[in-house]
């Protein structure tokens, strides 16, 4: 975990905690059945957790439980079970999305199938919730129920979000603003990337009420900043390192930030190009099509500006953890923590 770090070094200590969480992972999940078929189940619910990722929520739960004078041991359970969260997610995210990549591999419904993926999905969704309750014998059944509350609000708050983003694209809608952009990321990215790992980590830590619910600030600003750093990084990142399609964002018809400022702001003769290659599919839009909306987006400074937004909201992020951390019991912790929220909004990967 991150005792006695010193000067931090925030590389290692996630390096370090990401493997506490993936050999608990590994360890939980079903390896063979007699059955055949389900065997192939098993290794498509391992799948995503194998490849390789940075386990911020995980670490951001260790951490914050730390930071409250919480033995981070104790938040294992429930930092593994944010990261089978963020799996199976994942899964159904993509095929929501039609993407082609995810950690520099084929999706999996490329590799299995749709059905097959789905239902991957759904198994580990399941598996997240038996995880959980093994908190029962770490911190007992009240704080276990008061995890799985945490839990239950988050999986509604982020399929709310989905499913705003997701209607976005089906009603062809584009008269969104900054405003719009906010409340759909707070929901679907916020709260199972910051807001929860957080709040359950000071929990477990039994941190003040007011201080669990003075993360939710925190958190909302910061997933909302992660979030507009990776779409900046989808459309300019390199995809060596950023893992999923370069310009994926463009072809599935994403309204991301940099793209509602692009609309804002560009004349009517670019806005009416914009519009007609937007609103065409996926498989309809061609490489140069893509490559002039990206061309566009430069030329009017909308990825600058959501650079820019995305530093005024870690401005306030770090402003909240200040107010919080007035509460913290560890330094070493707190330290990581401020260097995190700096590695998640600049990070190239």
């Amino acid at each position: 975990m991150s005792k006695n770090v010193g000067t931090v070094n925030l590389a290692k200590i996630l390096q370090g905690n990401k493997r506490v969480i993936d050999d608990y992972i590994f360890k939980f999940l079903p390896k063979r059945n007699k059955i055949a078929e389900i065997n192939l189940l098993y290794r498509m619910m391992r799948d995503y957790p194998a490849r390789p990722g940075k386990g911020l929520r995980s670490s951001l739960c260790l951490l914050t439980c730390e930071a409250f004078g919480g033995g981070a041991e104790k938040a294992i359970v429930t930092a593994s079970a944010l990261e089978l969260f963020h799996n199976w997610i994942l899964i159904h995210d993509d095929l929501e999305d039609m993407s082609e990549m995810r950690r520099k591999q084929p999706v999996l419904h490329r590799k299995y199938g749709i059905p097959l993926a789905i239902n991957a999905g759904d198994a580990l969704h399941g598996r997240m919730w038996e995880l959980l309750l093994r908190n029962r014998e770490v911190l007992g059944d009240a704080k276990t129920l008061e995890i799985l509350h945490e839990i239950r609000r988050t999986v509604n708050e982020t399929t709310e979000g989905q499913h705003m983003e997701l209607t976005w694209v089906k009603e062809n809608r584009w008269d969104l603003s900054l405003e719009n952009y906010v409340e759909m990321c707070t929901k679907k990215t916020s709260w199972f990337t910051c807001i929860s790992p957080c709040r359950t980590g000071a929990i477990i830590a039994d941190a003040h009420p007011k201080d669990v619910e003075g993360l939710i600030e925190f958190g909302a600003n910061l997933g909302v900043a992660f979030q507009i750093q990776d779409d900046v990084l989808n459309l300019i990142g390199e995809e060596a390192k950023y893992g999923k399609e370069i310009s994926g964002d463009i072809w599935e018809g994403k309204r991301t930030l940099v793209l509602i400022r692009l609309l804002k702001v560009c004349n009517g003769e670019d806005r009416s190009l914009i519009l007609s290659i937007m609103n065409k599919k996926r498989e309809d839009k061609t490489t140069a099509e893509v490559r002039e909306i990206l061309n566009l987006m430069k030329k009017y400074g909308a990825i600058e500006y959501a650079r820019r937004t995305a530093e005024r909201l870690t401005g306030r992020a770090k402003a909240s953890l200040s107010g919080l951390s007035r509460n913290f019991k560890d330094d070493e912790a707190k330290a990581t923590l401020f260097a995190l929220v700096d590695f998640m909004v600049r990070r190239d990967w």
